[in-house]
C-alpha cells in the first residue's frame, strides 16, 4: 500500500475547471492510479486510471474529454484536470492505487486517498 492525500477541491459554477491533486508518501513507479467518485447517495464511481509508469490512462464515458489524468515524477503527485465542469460531477473524489494490473480494469485499487470535496454549482 502507499499513502494518499488529495488536495484542490472546492466550489466551481458548471462550465468551469479544476484540478485535483494526489501526493504520494512512497514510490508509485510500478503503480496504477486511479480516481473515483462519490455523490450523496449513490455508489462509489471510477473515473480515471493511469499507469505511472507507461502513462496510459483510461477514462468513464461520463467524463471522456473533459477529464485529464497525469502525473508529475519529481513531485509524485497524480493530478486530476476537470473542464467543462457539469453539476453532475459534484462528488467526493479519491485517489486510489494498485500495484500493477491494466488501468481498463476498475477494481483492485487497495490504497485510498482521504477524499476531496468537488461542488459544481448551476
Amino acid at each position: 500500500q502507499v499513502q494518499l492525500v488529495e488536495s484542490g477541491g472546492g466550489l466551481v459554477q458548471a462550465g468551469g475547471s479544476l484540478r485535483l491533486s494526489c501526493a504520494a508518501s512512497g514510490r508509485t513507479f510500478s503503480f496504477v492510479m486511479g480516481w473515483f467518485r462519490q455523490a450523496p447517495g449513490k455508489e462509489r464511481e471510477f473515473v480515471a486510471a493511469m499507469s505511472w509508469s507507461r502513462g496510459s490512462t483510461y477514462y468513464a464515458a461520463s467524463v471522456k474529454g473533459r477529464f485529464t489524468i497525469s502525473r508529475d515524477d519529481a513531485k509524485n503527485t497524480a493530478y486530476l484536470q476537470m473542464n467543462s465542469l457539469k453539476s453532475e460531477d459534484t462528488a467526493v473524489y479519491y485517489c486510489a492505487a494498485k500495484r500493477g494490473g491494466s488501468v481498463t480494469s476498475t477494481v483492485d485499487f487497495d490504497s485510498w486517498g482521504q477524499g476531496t470535496q468537488v461542488t459544481v454549482s448551476s
